[in-house]
């Protein structure tokens, strides 16, 4: 690594590389292993109820984050933090290999709470070493190598998850997750020498909102709510989950809008301008976020994965291909063809047919009992991280291009084009679903790929962006609530992403599922455009 940057760098990198590592394997298999038939070791859920818990987790992992950066910013410090998040983390991934729903809810429990604790607290130490002023100038480039680590871990992991679960089984695919937190744990405690010194805890000033009254009036709450709303018999949402998260979030928006209707004049400008934009955010994180539902499900049922007979063997003795055996009666309609049994109190179906056949063209069917290879369906989760790896130097160009003819667009209008190129990632899969009969035949795997790709130009407008307006405008005594706020958008967003997913299999034709999706995403980035000319004032003042 140059001297240019600091020492602790590498160790930071390969740290968060093996966090992500772990956090991205045991997402990109959630879904498959909730959805699987027991006897292939899975939970036998119905898609609905997978789609329902996978939104409620992710979105609960973005909401932590916020408590977790205060605690350590005036309490815990950010070495203790990261240990603390990373080990409940591993500890958590290694749980999901124990069998029963009470192991289940509680490893989720420990890598959400886990998550709170370790993602804010890293970014913020890479920052604190960045401070120095012979290293300030290359901070920027220093965040960007920062971040080619969580993409590299993102990329490689779903190898190592593909292989563990059709070597061994599920259980040991989460447990190699769990492995991978602790071995970024061990490069991280190396490290410690090169960063001990920018572990500085922030105590709270006058201004401040001290910890009790967040605490009062935030979470407290917040949690009261939930749980009522969870407890309460029935729902309104759709599941006892949704009705808890969503009327959870209630009191914390309240929250928000009452800092604005507070605010002095001076600060109420940019704090509506921050609320407007998490607004339409909220609509990105929806669709972006059906990586690992939606397009999971297209991934699984309805793309050509048949491995090539030329990498066949290469792939079969890697144990990263799955196996499935052709039989004449697997192609004949899949819902009449189960059993139900009660496992851990629930009622569950046992599907007896593999159905990946069902609507593969008849040319391409193998023999009868004749065994056909696949890409198994978590490699897909690789390919948008691999797409930011290939895109990142060539939007960063396009930027600085622009920039060098004085026509480099705001952040504020950088955002409102990144809603608009993801509506395009939507159309991508509105013309996959037509080219392949809505489902009739498999699609290619390059509608997916294509749709990833125009995804992520659309994530690296929008993402960073984010971020950066919110320490470019808050109010400096409430930077961090902001930053809180922004968080809140993307779990908010994340448990919309769930919730649209658990329509999929109401939509007869699929396109009306990815068509609705444009239209989410087309209204915020109407909406964002039209106050463009309000925002880019409002930014230019602050």
């Amino acid at each position: 690594m140059p001297r240019k940057h600091p020492s602790g760098l590498p160790f930071l990198f390969l740290t968060e590389m093996w966090e992500r590592f772990g956090y991205y394997l045991m997402i990109g298999i959630f879904q498959l292993y909730l959805t699987d038939p027991l006897s292939t070791g899975g939970m036998a859920m119905d898609r609905k109820d997978a789609a329902d818990i996978y939104g409620t987790f992710i979105a609960f992992v973005f909401l932590t984050p916020f408590l977790g950066g205060l605690l350590a910013d005036r309490v815990l410090g950010y070495t203790r933090s990261i240990f603390l998040g990373g080990t409940l983390m591993g500890l958590g991934y290694i749980g999901l290999a124990l069998p029963g729903m009470t192991a289940f809810y509680t490893s989720l429990a420990l890598i959400i709470l886990g998550n709170g604790f370790f993602k804010p607290n890293i970014s913020t130490l890479l920052g604190n070493l960045y401070n120095d002023d012979a290293y300030r100038a290359r901070k920027d480039s220093g965040y960007n190598i920062f971040y080619m680590g969580i993409n590299v871990g993102a990329s490689i992991c779903n190898l190592f998850a593909a292989y563990m679960r059709n070597r061994y089984g599920w259980g040991e695919a989460f447990a190699t997750a769990g492995v991978g937190m602790f071995i970024g744990l061990i490069v991280f405690a190396i490290g410690l020498k090169h960063y001990r010194h920018a572990d500085v805890k922030k105590p709270a000033q006058k201004e401040d909102m001290p910890l009790s009254r967040v605490f009062a009036t935030v979470f407290l709450p917040a949690i009261i709510v939930g749980i009522g709303a969870w407890t309460i018999p029935g729902n309104v949402f759709g599941s006892d989950s949704t009705d808890a998260f969503i009327f959870a979030t209630i009191p914390v928006i309240i929250f928000y809008v009452g800092l604005w209707i507070r605010a002095s004049v001076a600060d109420k400008a940019p704090l509506a301008a921050l609320l407007a934009i998490f607004a339409v955010s909220i609509m990105f994180w929806a669709v972006f976020k059906q990586n690992g539902t939606a397009l999971t499900t297209w991934a699984q049922f309805y793309t050509d994965r048949e491995i090539p007979a030329a990498v066949q063997p290469a792939a079969e003795s890697l144990y990263l291909a799955e196996q499935v055996v052709y039989a004449d009666d697997s192609v004949t309609a899949y819902d009449d063809n189960f059993k139900v049994v009660k496992v851990d109190g629930r009622e569950v179906r046992e599907w007896g047919r593999p159905v990946y056949f069902k609507n593969l063209q008849p040319e391409l069917r193998p023999a009868e009992g004749g065994t056909v290879y696949l890409y198994n369906t978590e490699l897909f989760q690789s390919v948008n991280p691999l797409w930011v790896i290939l895109l990142t130097p060539v939007v960063v160009a396009f930027f600085a291009w622009l920039k060098r003819r004085g026509r480099e667009p705001n952040t504020a209008t950088k955002i409102a084009w990144g809603l608009a190129v993801s509506a395009l990632s939507t159309l991508v899969m509105v013309a996959a679903v037509y080219v392949c009969n809505n489902g009739e035949m498999k699609a290619s795997a390059w509608w997916l790929v294509a749709c990833y790709g125009v995804v992520t130009i659309g994530e690296l407008f929008l993402s960073p962006m984010g971020l950066s307006l919110v320490s470019k405008v808050s109010p400096k005594r409430l930077t961090a609530l902001m930053m809180g706020g922004w968080f809140l958008s993307t779990s908010i967003g994340n448990k919309l992403s769930g919730i649209l997913a658990t329509l999929w299999d109401g939509y007869a034709h699929k396109s009306s599922f990815f068509l609705v999706n444009f239209a989410l995403l087309g209204a915020a980035a109407v909406a964002l455009f039209l106050m463009l000319r309000w925002l880019n004032k409002t930014i230019a003042e602050h």
